[in-house]
């Protein structure tokens, strides 16, 4: 097993609160992360049904056997778990008893605050932070980590990357959306990814994206809804403090993983990837992804911001340290040029005295400080706990 920087966050969390929820996208190592950490547990997949419709037919009885904890997995298979749950931890509350698992789009997370709020840490397990990658001793190019992505099977196993994203699309995207949405035309849908992935990095404009792909604004509000529901997607927010300035009210938006941004542009070799129009803004889908990956793997919530004002002034990544705001310019380019430090100059100019001395992230090895920006090499843009490096205040 890779070793996963949210294991320290679950430690922490089950020496406060009954429950733990771990949620994420499909595939990601929920399940083997949780049987990992919680090793002493009963393990039960709901997914199983034998145990769920035993589970529906005698709960007072399935849960006899787990009076001292368990890890359920998938656990929203089995919405009366919470409500369950919920008297049994009020009854004996142990720190660290139960353990849930599951995907949630399909109610865990409804269930979980209807239920057990207050009772339950919750976590989020994405794809692998660049960090964890090292744990597989594969040296990679910044393209071919871009092409590969973060799933922990494609660093595990010697699978083709591309057969493996076919089927993920296949198997538990498309299937995931007709559970939920029930959408019927399936080659429409897979337009409309196609079209969001090609749109990672950009502002999310809606109505065109509907239009494009050939359906309403509100369906393709309720398909958008799903995939960010089920950790594929992320909307950075517009900063929201105006500074006096007009902004930009909408979101960028971006997929959690390159690899998938990838597959779904139709990209399959790091030499291909290396001359697309779309390597800058796959190379920025990265970069906001390992920062996402770092809150969440800290038990942190996002927090991440962009910011662009009608002048002209923008910062690819903006967040909060304490008073202060850290300005993020991000630029794929494998060589430092004046225009780099130019742009990650400008980048805090929005916030005058309130920003800290500006990042810039960029394609090269070396990172150094140079004409008051903090200059990072993709390399060296996580931390050996998997977090994104922090400024010196």
């Amino acid at each position: 097993m890779i070793p996963r920087t949210l294991a320290a966050t679950l430690h922490r969390l089950c020496q406060s609160f009954p429950v733990i929820a771990i949620t994420g996208p499909r595939q990601s190592g929920k399940t083997t992360l949780a049987r990992a950490v919680f090793a002493n547990k009963a393990y039960v997949s709901l997914e199983d049904p034998i145990e769920r419709a035993f589970a529906m037919d005698d709960p007072r009885g399935f849960l006899a056997r787990f009076a001292k904890g368990a890890v359920f997995d998938e656990a929203q298979r089995w919405p009366d778990l919470f409500s369950h749950l919920q008297g049994m931890v009020d009854a004996e509350r142990t720190p660290g008893r139960f353990v849930l698992t599951g995907s949630q789009q399909f109610g865990l997370l409804a269930g979980v605050t209807q239920s057990l709020a207050g009772r339950v840490g919750l976590t989020r397990l994405l794809p692998l932070a660049f960090a964890e990658m090292a744990a597989t001793s594969r040296q990679l190019s910044v393209d071919a980590m871009l092409l590969l992505g973060g799933y922990p099977l494609l660093h595990t196993q010697p699978s083709m990357a591309t057969d493996w994203f076919s089927n993920y699309v296949a198997t538990y995207i498309e299937r995931d959306v007709r559970q939920v949405l029930n959408v019927q035309d399936m080659g429409t849908f897979q337009r409309f990814l196609r079209l969001c992935a090609g749109r990672s990095g950009q502002l999310l404009n809606l109505s065109a994206l509907a239009g494009e792909a050939g359906i309403s604004h509100s369906t393709a509000r309720a398909w958008l809804s799903v995939l960010e529901s089920s950790d594929l997607i992320f909307l950075l927010p517009p900063y929201h403090r105006n500074f006096g300035k007009r902004l930009v009210k909408m979101p960028k938006v971006y997929f959690l993983d390159s690899g998938l941004a990838c597959w779904l542009l139709g990209i399959r070799s790091p030499e291909v990837l290396a001359l697309h129009p779309s390597r800058g803004a796959l190379f920025e889908t990265w970069v906001v992804g390992e920062f996402v990956k770092g809150r969440f793997n800290l038990g942190l919530p996002a927090d991440l911001y962009f910011w662009r004002d009608n002048n002209g002034l923008e910062a690819d990544l903006v967040f909060e340290v304490g008073t202060h705001i850290q300005p993020v310019e991000i630029k794929s380019g494998q060589t430092l040029t004046r225009d780099y430090l130019h742009a990650g100059q400008a980048s805090g100019r929005f916030a005058g005295s309130e920003a800290l001395p500006p990042w810039l992230i960029y394609g090269g090895s070396d990172s150094y400080e140079r004409s008051g920006v903090r200059v990072i090499g993709w390399r060296d843009l996580a931390l050996a706990d998997g977090s994104p490096p922090q400024p010196s205040q």
